[in-house]
């Protein structure tokens, strides 16, 4: 043939074939799509079964695809058909649609929770018709609705979880190539409600991904155009074009857009647990069965660090990967995923049915499969330096020299420090200086940061209890309901409520709306003495929920009950508040919401015991204080969970975790009681990232066994106060990379110091910024007073030298100080003695030495406590050191400690008792006017109900039978020997020889 015609012929099937291609989209290749039957048509999603009419006896699997894409992914074309490849190899294909959200009713109005919801409905579907338990595989963004499924689930129903390309750790970067830092620096800016307006349209999708590739898919189009004229060339992948370049995308529903960056782009709640899924909290951690996982190796959508997180998000499964040489389409689709992935997928499916049916893992696990052991979890790839963008530049540039690597690495970790560094100041500066604009006369209260973030956020998460979560908006109208039936019963500014209740939603909303009111809420301890306390409170009325109407109804007050629902009993020992209609109850004149000056009581908490229960009085401006302080030591934002699990009576409940997660934007979980055997499991399910503390609370944990959801954990901090310096050190062993963030606050006064660094396990660190100022003075211990210079006034103390901690008193807080003292460094200044003794080191760092009213006054002197904890509690196998007074003679005290051993703690003598000589090598750190008399050991120590040691029962036993062994006494050379009895009587016979003054 001429090779003009030759040329004339392919110029006219090119024209042919381009006119077909400009008015129908693409060739036609007469492909029929593989059969399938709509078995359940619902308002979010279609299920789809493929082949129906094939036997039921194969192994059922579901397959999700992700928003953006059609279901066709999963069967674009005879070639490339994922269920065609999973059919003929035995299994039994069923397929979620999603359709078009652009075309469907109220599409562009779904969210994530729709969708993992339809997930979950097919499953069970599925079950019923087929009576299998079902495989859930997903690819991208499907794969990520999928582990949500099976953690909603807890995997009940599922046979195992096969993903595709599925992120889980979004903290290394972004889709699209985007780094990470874009999440909380960029979208965190954007308003909620412009997130969930705006719908992206399927060629917005579409075009990021090929400008991923832009070199690809312009050589794509030109092979297309050049071999236009060949139409059975043309035919094979035709419909593969056509669905990559335009039938295969669809938009994303505004809704779920917004949930998807709030909760697991900006705060990467697939990895650390806590998202919302309706209003239950969910966790991957909950995920008991068998998870594979495909990895592709040059994947820019989502790197294998993004989708090997499954491996610390998914703590209890056992996880497999498959890594393939492909992309984040290659995966799914094309020759490579025909090839190997769906053989894979269908090997792996049938080698789990008979793993099952037989009880144990049988033999046949796919080739290119294998197990992740539990050292290469704990052995995980870094993040990406520089993000997706850094590991697309290694891809491309094939970087082999480690030293580059090195530096790399290094750069691009300086950079991220830095931006993280700029970030915090930026979030923190504000707090601060708020704190500093806070005078008495400043409106600022609990209620009035509540409406704040109320009405910034309204529809995010707050607080997070028994596995729920509550919303801003929802809890704010529970509060303003409470509200009205407080000024229904006469409850007015300025008045005194008790709120005598467990910890719960509605003692958290009752003292909330009791702050709005501009009211007291004195916070009555069911578990101490509710009569002295609300006398001590001057309380003109008592709130109680029904566990506690009894007692309260013995109050010599008016009482009431709140809280459980409006249908209890009527016979109830107290008028019910919850009968109360708010919709009935006319506001008066007199109220304005959060009326709260900074000067003003807002609450009464309690410490201490029996006789010595003492009443704190906190201002709205101490609440702010502890609560921005938390909030700028812990830098806490929307991505953190704040996990209190004191009492809300507590003060660290109050100040420290409630207050710290409101100014900070975090949410808040309420632990009912905390249990060390539940409480990773919580700490996963909640996402708990900042986890509060008091004494000694943390030390069954750390004793604990090794607990599945511990492994990967996402809390950062441990936040609190009281901490024995030698639980501190075991703490962040165990748990890191989490480390201690250590509080004191003053009862009297607004002194707070934080150990911000965490650098010195058991000192209390620095003064807060925006906290008042603090000096140490001298202190005359047996007069108890100040020690004056040769001017009259106050001597602050050298580095290292014992003395009183005083706080500075703004003028208006004067006249309500414990014990403030004027002119003590300067005339008309004025300062509170908090009743706390501390050393500062060299570093200007500040270490508690003990109360005022913990000093043991013996016959060599005053000795502290603090100095004998410490020392004691350094030695390894020590678990907790109690020290205390007791009675000699002449009205003396021997100065003694009591010490328990850890459990199965090496360095005893085999026989669980401690080696003297371990005793005195630890306490020659301590002066010897300051060292102990005796050490006991014991199998326990007293504690309170916030875990603090208890010295009293201690002190009443006095000094041991000598015969008993493990008891010791310090002889005149210093050294501490076995207790004998001679040692015995001589020490209860001590007399005073000097008084140190």
């Amino acid at each position: 043939m001429p090779p003009v015609v030759t040329v004339l012929r392919r110029l006219g099937s090119t024209a042919q074939n381009a006119l077909e291609v400009a008015r129908f989209g693409g060739l036609d290749t007469d492909e029929d799509a593989s059969p399938y039957a709509v078995a359940a048509e619902q308002r979010v999603y279609r299920l789809r079964h493929y082949f129906p009419d094939d036997p039921d006896d194969r192994p059922a699997m579901l397959l999700v695809p992700p928003l953006m894409i059609t279901a066709e992914v999963y069967d674009i074309s005879s070639r490339v058909s994922a269920v065609g490849v999973l059919r003929d190899l035995g299994v039994d294909p069923w397929v979620v649609d999603f359709g078009a959200p652009e075309r469907e009713p109220g599409g562009l109005e779904r969210t994530i929770t729709d969708h993992v919801l339809a997930v979950s409905d097919a499953v069970d579907r599925i079950r019923a018709a087929t009576g299998r338990d079902v495989h859930l595989a997903g690819y991208s963004q499907g794969g990520m609705f999928v582990y949500q499924a099976a953690a909603y689930r807890r995997s009940e129903g599922v046979a195992s979880v096969v993903t595709f390309g599925s992120p889980a750790d979004t903290s290394v970067g972004l889709p699209f190539g985007l780094p990470s830092w874009v999440a909380s620096e960029g979208a965190g800016r954007i308003p909620d409600a412009l997130l969930r307006s705006v719908a992206v349209p399927g060629w917005v999708t579409r075009t990021g991904f090929q400008l991923l590739s832009p070199v690809k898919s312009v050589r794509s189009r030109v092979e297309f155009i050049l071999q236009l004229h060949d139409r059975e060339r043309l035919a094979p992948r035709e419909r593969q074009r056509r669905f990559l370049e335009r039938e295969g995308w669809v938009s994303w529903p505004g809704p779920a857009l917004a949930e998807f960056v709030r909760q697991f782009i900006q705060h990467n709640r697939m990895l650390t647990g806590g998202f919302v899924i309706g209003d239950r909290l969910v966790t991957l951690a909950d995920i008991a069965c068998p998870v594979l996982t495909f990895v592709g190796e040059v994947d820019e959508i989502a790197p294998p660090p993004m989708v090997r997180g499954i491996r610390r998000a998914a703590s209890r499964a056992e996880v497999y990967e498959a890594s393939l040489r492909a992309g984040h389409f290659g995966l799914v689709v094309g020759s490579l995923a025909i090839a190997q992935t769906w053989p894979a997928v269908a090997a792996w499916a049938r080698w789990r049915d008979h793993a099952d049916a037989n009880g144990a893992e049988a033999a046949g696990l796919p080739e290119i499969v294998r197990p992740v052991g539990r050292g290469e979890e704990a052995a995980e790839a870094p993040a990406l330096p520089g993000g997706v963008a850094g590991y697309g530049l290694q891809l491309a540039m094939g970087i082999g020299s480690s030293a580059v690597r090195s530096a790399a690495a290094t750069a691009a970790r300086a950079v991220r420090g830095t931006r993280q560094l700029s970030h915090e100041a930026t979030r923190n500066l504000p707090r601060l200086a708020r704190l500093e604009r806070i005078h008495s006369s400043t409106r600022m209260s609990l209620g009035l940061l509540l409406d704040e973030q109320a009405a910034g956020s309204p529809d995010g998460v707050f607080f997070l209890y028994q596995g729920r979560a509550h919303t801003h908006e929802a809890a704010k109208g529970r509060i303003d309901a409470i509200v009205r039936g407080l000024v229904h019963i006469g409850v007015r500014q300025g008045d005194a409520v008790g709120v005598l209740m467990g910890t719960r939603p509605t003692a958290l909303a009752l003292v909330a709306a009791l702050s709005r009111l501009g009211a007291v809420a004195v916070l009555l301890r069911p578990d101490g003495d509710p009569a002295r306390e609300a006398e001590l409170g001057r309380i003109a009325r008592v709130i109680a929920d029904p566990e506690h109407a009894a007692v309260a109804a013995r109050l010599d007050v008016p009482g009431h009950v709140l809280g459980g629902g409006a249908d209890r009993d009527p016979g109830a020992p107290l008028p019910d508040m919850e009968r109360i209609d708010p919709g009935e109850v006319e506001l008066p004149g007199w109220y304005r919401p959060n009326p709260g000056r900074a000067g003003d009581v807002a609450f009464v908490l309690f410490t201490g015991d029996g006789d010595r229960v003492r009443a704190a009085r906190v201002t709205n401006r101490r609440w702010a204080l502890s609560a921005f302080g938390t909030a700028s030591s812990a830098t806490l934002s929307p991505a953190d969970t704040v996990y209190s699990i004191t009492p809300i009576q507590h003060p660290s409940a109050l100040l420290m975790s409630l207050g710290g997660a409101v100014a900070g934007g975090a949410r808040l979980a309420l632990a009912g009681a905390y249990d060390p055997e539940t409480f990773w499991d919580e700490a996963r399910r909640y996402g708990v990232t900042v986890a509060s503390y008091t004494w000694t609370l943390l030390r069954d944990l750390v004793d604990a066994p090794p607990h599945p959801g511990e492994r990967h954990h996402a809390v950062r901090l441990f936040i609190g106060s009281g901490m024995p310096r030698g639980l501190w050190r075991r703490v962040e062993e165990r748990f890191a990379p989490a480390r201690v963030l250590e509080f004191y606050a003053a009862t009297e006064g607004e002194a707070v110091l934080v150990n911000l660094t965490g650098k010195k396990p058991g000192s209390l660190g620095r003064p807060l910024p925006g906290s008042t100022r603090v000096r140490l003075a001298r202190y005359d211990l047996e007069r108890g007073r100040l020690a004056e210079g040769p001017d009259g006034f106050a001597v602050e103390c050298e580095p290292g030298e014992i003395g009183m901690l005083l706080a500075r008193l703004r003028p208006a807080a004067v006249a309500s100080a414990a014990r403030p003292v004027r002119g003590a460094f300067a005339p008309d200044d004025a300062w509170t003695i908090t009743g706390d003794l501390f050393r500062r080191d060299a570093d200007g760092d500040f270490w508690l030495v003990g109360r005022e009213t913990e000093l043991i006054r013996t016959a060599e002197g005053i000795v502290p406590p603090g100095p004998i904890r410490d020392a004691l509690g350094d030695l390894p196998y020590i678990d907790s050191v109690a020290v205390y007074g007791v009675p000699a003679g002449d009205g003396a005290d021997l100065a003694a400690a009591a010490v328990t051993l850890r459990p199965g703690a090496a360095g005893t003598d085999g026989a669980g008792v401690v080696k003297p000589v371990d005793l005195s090598e630890a306490l020659l750190r301590v002066e010897p006017e300051l060292r102990p008399a005796i050490v006991r050991v014991v199998d326990d120590i007293p504690v309170t109900a916030g875990r603090r040691l208890l010295t009293a029962p201690l002190r009443d036993e006095g000094v041991p039978p000598s015969e008993h062994s493990r008891t010791f006494y310090r002889d005149r050379s210093g050294a501490y020997r076995p207790l004998t009895e001679a040692a015995r009587k001589r020490l209860r016979k001590a007399r005073p020889a000097s008084r140190a003054r």
